[in-house]
């Protein structure tokens, strides 16, 4: 492609600031069908049939299940000893701070994997990735059981966690692949649906297969499913890399509205596009030969081989990222919120497992129904309804989508998560009953998916160009966070008493969401600032082809 023309800084459009909602019918980009016949379509799709998002909607679904598919047996595996962590104390004799600490590195490994992985997915392609990735959980399952020693259960979760990472990372690119800018928040949703779901659903059956056949068919059971998902994927899942123009950075000024004169109106004058405002145009007409069904299986796709070899900037650049005072942000918002997900999971097994509650294994495990709910209710919220509210904002917003709409999603969390932590570790410490423990799960769970949604979906917003990378960086700073905790939170517990350790993070809790606010107020000036960097980025990836 033709080199990226970058604008003076001073009309440089902002990115993660779209218009996204043709209120006046003058733009001649490609806009949605049916009732949303007014949305612009975000990021433009080319007229090539194996464009992702020209895909059709059974094409899609299936590119969706895959990765959904991919999502819960990964996420399965890697939370379904949550239920049985005292049987494996007593049958390894390692002790519950050793295993807590082994989760701790593979959720440090889910993070730092990705500086591997992802590099990898998009340079040849996410694919091969997937499959690869899958593949190796399966083994280190099989594994697993015959660990006796700190070091080589160490040694497991470090191995899952690395080949597990793509499930942090990879996943949402999928969604973006596929799915245009007012589609992408009820997909994302979706992902973070089965991640956590995945997470909370695990140790249901576990805490019943432990029972039943002892704690090593936990994790053998959990090798059987990576088996089947591999068949699956490997049948079923379609390459999405697909190399774009990007749509910042692009002068471009919207022409007469190619939209029906019932929506267009009979104003079709020409206005100037607004210099805050990331343009949309359509690409470049294409005409390429479909896929066969073979040529979909193949692990390589031919033009993504064909691509300049670009790791080495797909490995240092996330590491910029970290500048990115946006990008740096959705890293720690998600990063704080998984730290409750971690507390939970640690947490468990030792309070419903001990006195004054005593539940089997298999109760452990039933009670983690009510974290499912939670995260079924805050992918609804997030997603399908999320998506709605935030579309009505860029309405009255003079058909501008601002990256910053999506945040005013966390005023609920400000509440929920003091509410949650308090009642579950003050309702511990006082041994109320069990009900109200089982219920703050789940409104831990429902604060833990509306974070890991919005912040994912802040930093796609706002750097869609490069969210490849940039969402490597998200999960390198939450990880890092999440093995801090994981690394912690026995002898944390342990030493203030669980009274004190959750009033203290009640607080913690409340303060770190409420940081959502100075990003709505400073946002959009952050990311005007970061423009001429990110315009400098998008063009040295567009210049060799590696664009999606």
């Amino acid at each position: 492609m033709g080199k990226l023309t970058v604008p003076d800084e001073g009309a440089m459009p902002i990115p993660g600031t779209i218009h996204l909602v043709n209120l006046e019918g003058t733009m001649t980009a490609k806009h949605a069908k049916g009732a949303r016949r007014d949305i612009v379509l975000v990021p433009a799709p080319s007229s090539d049939p194996d464009d992702p998002l020209n895909w059709s909607p059974a094409r899609k679904a299936l590119s969706t299940a895959c990765m959904c598919v991919y999502t819960l047996m990964v996420g399965i595996a890697s939370a379904a000893i949550y239920s049985v962590l005292v049987p494996i104390s007593d049958s390894t004799g390692l002790t519950l701070a050793d295993l807590n600490a082994g989760t701790g590195y593979m959720f440090l490994a889910f993070g730092w994997g990705c500086l591997f992985w992802q590099p990898l997915a998009l340079q040849y392609g996410k694919r091969p990735v997937y499959l690869i990735s899958i593949l190796a959980t399966l083994g280190i399952q099989v594994w697993a059981p015959y660990t006796t020693s700190n070091g080589q259960w160490i040694a497991n979760k470090v191995l899952q966690g690395f080949f597990g990472a793509p499930i942090e990372s990879l996943c949402e690119i999928s969604v973006t692949d596929i799915y245009f800018q007012h589609e992408r928040g009820a997909y994302i949703a979706l992902y973070a649906l089965l991640l956590a779901g995945s997470n909370f659903v695990a140790p249901v059956f576990a805490g019943f297969i432990a029972d039943g056949q002892g704690w090593k068919w936990v994790l053998y059971w959990c090798a059987i499913f990576c088996a089947i998902g591999f068949v699956f994927l490997f049948f079923f899942m379609e390459e999405t890399n697909y190399n774009r123009a990007p749509i910042v950075g692009l002068a471009s000024e919207p022409q007469a509205s190619s939209l029906p004169a019932s929506v267009a109106g009979d104003d079709e004058k020409r206005r100037p596009a607004s210099p805050d405002v990331e343009a949309v145009q359509p690409l470049p007409e294409n005409t390429v030969r479909p896929k066969t069904y073979f040529d979909k299986l193949k692990l390589w796709q031919e033009a993504d081989i064909r691509k300049p070899n670009q790791l080495g900037g797909f490995i240092t650049r996330p590491l910029k990222f970290l500048t990115f005072p946006v990008i740096a942000y959705a890293g720690f918002s998600y990063g704080s919120n998984l730290c409750w997900f971690n507390v939970l999971n640690g947490t468990a097994s030792l309070i419903l497992g001990g006195a004054p509650y005593n539940f089997p294994a298999w109760a452990v495990g039933l009670s983690y129904l009510s974290p499912l709910v939670g995260v079924a209710i805050g992918s609804i919220y997030t997603g399908w309804i999320g998506d709605r509210i935030v579309l009505n904002m860029a309405r009255r917003n003079n058909g501008v989508l601002e990256a910053e709409h999506r945040l005013w999603l966390f005023l609920p969390s400000l509440l929920l998560i003091p509410f949650g932590l308090i009642l579950w570790g003050i309702g511990a410490a006082h041994g109320i009953q069990w009900f109200g423990i089982v219920f703050s799960a789940g409104v831990i769970a429902l604060t833990n998916t509306i974070g890991l949604q919005l912040s994912v979906s802040y930093c796609i917003d706002s750097y869609k160009d490069l969210s490849g990378e940039a969402m490597v960086t998200v999960i390198l700073v939450r990880n890092t966070m999440s093995f801090a905790v994981g690394y912690g939170l026995t002898p944390w517990v342990t030493n203030m008493g669980l009274q004190k350790a959750f009033i203290l993070a009640a607080f913690v809790g409340m303060a770190q969401c409420a940081t959502f606010l100075i990003l709505v107020k400073y946002g959009k000036e952050l990311r005007r600032r970061s423009a001429p960097r990110y315009a400098k980025y998008v063009e040295k990836v567009a210049s060799s082809g590696m664009l999606h």
